[in-house]
């Protein structure tokens, strides 16, 4: 199991990154080799499933995700989503937050736990880099496209 911590900063309203932080199928924009498939309807809100499959053909897995809270921001309240990951392969839960930062800026806070089956506890230090890494990335884009 992994567990990390992502913080940045963007020049955007609260409302603004979350929007970007929030809407699944931008996901697959910017994370290679990635579909998001929604399973139920819109808007976001607790309840919400949807899948990002990754990969290419046989190597291909699905993270079955579904939001188990969802509080877009308000004037008083920060925004906070957490998902729930309930594949057969991956599991765990991941956190976006979105509050006040410095200077007018939008702080982002990305928190997971992440468990990938069959991967033995020793593999934990490659698997935390490599996501680490994507995530990294993909919040890093998905902040920056409009």
């Amino acid at each position: 199991m992994v567990t990390f911590l992502l913080e940045r900063t963007a020049p955007l309203p609260l409302d603004e990154a979350w929007r970007r932080l929030t809407q699944w199928p931008r996901h697959a924009m910017v994370v290679p080799m990635t579909r998001v498939i929604m399973v139920t309807p819109p808007p976001t809100r607790a309840g919400t499933v949807f899948v990002a499959r990754s990969g290419i053909g046989p190597l291909a897995f699905d993270d079955r995700m579904e939001v188990t809270l969802w509080r877009p921001p308000t004037e008083t309240l920060p925004g906070l989503c957490r998902l729930e990951k309930r594949g057969r392969l991956v599991r765990g839960w991941a956190e976006i937050e979105v509050l006040p930062g410095p200077g007018g800026r939008t702080r982002v806070l990305w928190r997971e736990e992440l468990r990938v089956r069959p991967l033995p506890a020793f593999a934990d230090p490659v698997l935390g880099a490599a996501a680490r890494s994507v995530f990294g990335r993909a919040v890093n884009q998905l902040l920056r496209r409009p």
